[in-house]
């Protein structure tokens, strides 16, 4: 989905002043899948120490949940990066998901029930940057052209206030990202799924 607001030049702004400040600072980096991170994490670890969260308890049925992780895993024991990549596995308890997913179950994929599950994971993702220290947490759904950058950059910034961290802007979709990452998918071999992750994405198939 198309963004009105140019995420990318911002997030293009806060590295510019990184770099002179000469410094590296750390990012707590949602993920939802090896494919969607590939491009982002390529790029992002030029300049960012970056910690990969991989928190997705919508995902079903719990075989593709563990496919997705050891993707996500092989996928950073192999990439070359600048600096460090770590990762943090988060549980999975898809009762987290179905309930904020009451209600909405006949929603059309993308509307109400994604933006649910966006602030669920994204929640988590600032909980956890602000308990842990992190200068940054951001996530790797905008590269996708069927995500709502302008909606997942919203909650974002609404959550960095809650909790008084800060939210990386993104559209990684931008310059050819999304391109890029479909690439790097088959340079690594990747698995990629053919459906977003829940059983009611499943379903539309």
């Amino acid at each position: 989905m198309k963004s009105s607001i140019p995420y990318q030049k911002q997030l293009d702004q806060i590295i510019v002043d990184l770099e002179r400040e000469g410094r590296v600072p750390t990012l707590l980096l949602h993920s939802c899948c090896a494919p969607c991170s590939s491009y982002t994490l390529e790029y992002l670890s030029q300049y960012f120490r970056i910690t990969v969260f991989y928190y997705n308890p919508n995902i079903y049925p719990a075989e593709e949940f563990a496919k997705r992780v050891e993707e996500q895993q092989r996928l950073i024991g192999e990439l070359p990066a600048k600096y460090p990549i770590s990762f943090i596995e988060g549980y999975y308890d898809p009762k987290e998901f179905y309930a904020v997913a009451k209600g909405l179950e006949k929603e059309p994929e993308g509307g109400l029930r994604c933006f649910e599950c966006f602030r669920l994971r994204l929640e988590k993702s600032a909980i956890l940057s602000k308990e842990n220290g992190f200068d940054y947490f951001t996530t790797t759904l905008t590269i996708s052209p069927l995500k709502n950058a302008d909606k997942l950059n919203e909650i974002g910034e609404e959550l960095a206030e809650k909790y008084g961290v800060k939210f990386l802007p993104s559209d990684f979709k931008k310059r050819g990202g999304y391109q890029r990452s479909i690439q790097l998918s088959k340079e690594y071999n990747l698995y990629r799924q053919n459906y977003c992750g829940c059983i009611f994405s499943q379903r539309e198939i």
